[in-house]
């Protein structure tokens, strides 16, 4: 075989495994409401610690939950995918996924900063 048939037999099976591992939605969804149980166990002081965890006991994620389902958007592009957050009207993209594996970028933190200060005005 020529280099050229090879390298196009490679290229289509890298391109057919990219797209049997592309994450799905729910994937996505999962490291993303990881992330902002972190983020938010993180912005409180010590002595609210215990209170974050009876207050997620209680509700059951529910506000973790909701802006998950109403601010996360995902694009996927068959070989990858790109998770976005939708927040006062723009997208932000936040991570990608291929091949089983999601990135989340640091951009993560700085709009978790910015949701977080917005929702103390309120």
């Amino acid at each position: 075989m020529s280099k050229k048939r090879i390298f196009s037999l490679l290229l289509v099976v890298i391109m057919l495994a990219a797209i049997l591992t592309n994450p799905s939605k729910e994937e996505h969804e999962k490291i993303v409401r990881a992330k902002a149980e972190q983020l938010l166990k993180s912005q409180l002081h010590a002595k609210d610690q215990a209170f974050f965890g009876l207050g997620m006991q209680l509700f059951g994620n529910k506000l973790v939950d909701d802006f998950v389902q109403n601010s996360v958007v995902v694009d996927n592009y068959y070989l990858f995918s790109l998770t976005k957050i939708k927040w006062q009207g723009k997208e932000q993209i936040i991570g990608g996924g291929a091949f089983k594996q999601i990135w989340l970028s640091p951009k993560i933190d700085e709009k978790a900063d910015e949701i977080i200060a917005a929702l103390k005005k309120i």
